[in-house]
Parts: C-alpha cells; sequence; structure tokens
C-alpha cells in the first residue's frame, strides 16, 4: 500500500503560501507507515517546531490498473474519507530553499491522518464539502469544485507513472486555513455534515 498525494491543488492554499499554481499535479509520497487511523493520538515530532494540519479530501484505490484514462478512473476507486497530511513546516521550508527532497518533511510516521470510509455513490462528488475543526472551531473548509485537478484527472495522471493498487490511498490536496498544530489540540474531520476522524495532539 502506498499514499500519493497531490500538493497546491487549490488556488487559495498556494497563494497562502506563496506557492506558484502548477499546471500538472504536483505528486509526492507517502510510505504505509505514516498512516494513522481509528481516531489514534498524533504525537509530534522531536525534528520540528512547525508542524501544520493540512485537511484534504482522500480516494481509496479499489482496483489494480496502469495507464488509466480519464474516462475509466471513476471505476477504480468506490469509497472517499477525509484525512490531514501532516507538515513539518519549518523542515520544509529549509529543505526547499536548499533544492531538496522535502519527504522527510511530509512521509515521516503518522503524518497521514485517516478518517472512515464513505461509499462515494451517495455523495456528487464534483461538488462535495469537507472541513476540519481545531478546537470545535472549523478552521479549514473545502469543496472539490475548487480543485485545480479533480479526482479523475489525477487517478489518470499518476497512474502513468505509477501502477495503482487496491488499497493505495489518494490525498487529493487541501484548501486554505492551514496552520499549527499544538499539544492538546483536537481536530475533527467531516465530509459534509458527517464526522469521520477525531485526534488529539500530545
Amino acid at each position: 500500500m502506498k499514499i500519493l498525494c497531490v500538493g497546491r491543488n487549490y488556488a487559495e492554499h498556494a497563494k497562502e503560501l506563496k506557492n506558484d499554481i502548477p499546471d500538472k499535479p504536483l505528486i509526492f509520497m507517502k510510505p504505509a507507515s505514516a498512516m494513522l487511523k481509528d481516531d489514534k493520538d498524533f504525537y509530534l515530532p522531536e525534528f520540528s517546531k512547525d508542524v501544520h494540519y493540512e485537511v484534504e479530501l482522500v480516494v481509496k484505490i479499489s482496483k489494480n490498473g496502469k495507464h488509466i484514462a480519464k474516462r475509466f478512473a471513476k471505476d477504480y476507486y468506490q469509497e472517499i474519507s477525509v484525512g490531514i497530511d501532516v507538515t513539518a513546516r519549518d523542515l520544509q521550508a529549509e529543505l526547499k530553499s536548499k533544492g531538496h527532497p522535502w519527504e522527510i518533511a511530509k512521509a515521516f510516521d503518522s503524518s497521514a491522518i485517516l478518517g472512515k470510509f464513505l461509499n462515494k455513490n451517495s455523495y456528487d462528488l464534483a461538488n462535495l464539502s469537507f472541513s476540519l475543526k481545531k478546537n470545535t472551531e472549523v478552521v479549514q473548509q473545502g469543496n472539490t469544485k475548487d480543485m485545480l485537478f479533480e479526482i479523475d484527472d489525477i487517478i489518470a495522471y499518476v497512474s502513468q507513472f505509477f501502477r495503482l493498487q487496491m488499497g493505495d490511498l489518494i490525498y487529493t490536496g487541501t484548501p486554505a486555513g492551514v496552520g499549527k498544530m499544538n499539544i492538546g489540540d483536537n481536530f475533527e474531520g467531516f465530509i459534509k455534515e458527517k464526522k469521520l476522524f477525531h485526534t488529539e495532539i500530545k
């Protein structure tokens, strides 16, 4: 199982971090050891002083495929959720300034918080709202209609480079509103009004 992630897939998020808006999906990966599910606590890593939350819609791949045409992409996933792409922002900034890869700022243990899955057929994936609450206050709100690259585009694109396998996850990008995690914070992730995960920061 692998975790594929899309960076800068919402224009307002790219702007808030003063990043260029990409003309193709910006892809990075996390290992299976990054997954944190079942409402487990998240422990801040000792190597960062500025760990950020980034809520994202998550897609679970349901069958194997490579070089998938966009028109067939919908057949390769049946379930959706929300999760947090946890980012060591200070470490990422340092690595980017040197032109170095920044996996260690994105792909460390437990850096892919994941909620429970829902059947996609119950939702309009072209206009689907999701959100993140921090200590009961909404801090991020997103809608798939604002994606630069929609889900089927992402699947068609990444399958050119990586064979997609059953159980793979795709984190589809975060909307604006990212911020710092602190010890004692509580986060809850939602698709529409349905809560799919809770995690406490330790």
